[in-house]
């Protein structure tokens, strides 16, 4: 028993250095809305640069040189969209910020499903936030294409935001039950 406490103990502080951390990076995004937003497309832009290296590098490697040379040739493919992410971040917004539209969406209705789990801790805090990303989503659709980077930054800082608020939520619950204080669910007497 005293494994699964200490255990449950330092999940919670986990919990909660993630929320804060969570918190911070969403407050920063929100105070330099096109800094957060070149940055996500700039660091899209060179994970797909790495994943075409890798992928040619990976071509040496096939059995057959018809094989070879197709993988090389999509390496290379994929090393050219990268770098046109890192080069023309702008050009990119449009697509990220369908794409994040659509993740905002569904990750709302997601949280919203879970809020309505049984013995869920931080129900307040998923619910809010669901309806929150859904509505984010919603604007931001509706704002397309013109959103871009501005939205991208404010939008993904919001976000942020709820994410370490339901981080905290989840963290104080779990110290509560760590400590005997009873259900995280229930109000204390």
């Amino acid at each position: 028993m005293e494994t699964a406490n200490r255990k449950l103990k330092l999940a919670a502080r986990h919990l909660t250095l993630f929320g804060v951390l969570s918190l911070a990076l969403g407050l920063a995004a929100i105070w330099a809305p096109f800094v957060a937003g070149v940055s996500v497309v700039v660091t899209v832009g060179v994970l797909v640069v790495a994943a075409g290296i890798l992928r040619m590098v990976w071509a040496f490697g096939t059995p057959t040189f018809g094989k070879g040379v197709s993988m090389f040739a999509l390496g290379g493919l994929t090393l050219l969209c990268g770098l046109s992410l890192v080069t023309y971040p702008w050009f990119a917004f449009g697509f990220l910020t369908a794409l994040i539209a659509f993740y905002l969406f569904t990750d709302g209705v997601a949280e919203i499903m879970a809020a309505f789990r049984p013995q869920q801790s931080g129900r307040a805090w998923l619910l809010f936030g669901g309806v929150a990303s859904i509505i984010l989503g919603t604007i931001m659709w509706a704002q397309f294409p013109l959103s871009g980077g501005l939205a991208l930054g404010v939008l993904l800082g919001m976000k942020l935001i709820f994410i370490g608020g339901s981080m905290l939520a989840s963290g104080s619950a779990a110290r509560t039950l760590a400590k005997g204080g009873g259900s995280p669910l229930s109000p204390a007497v």
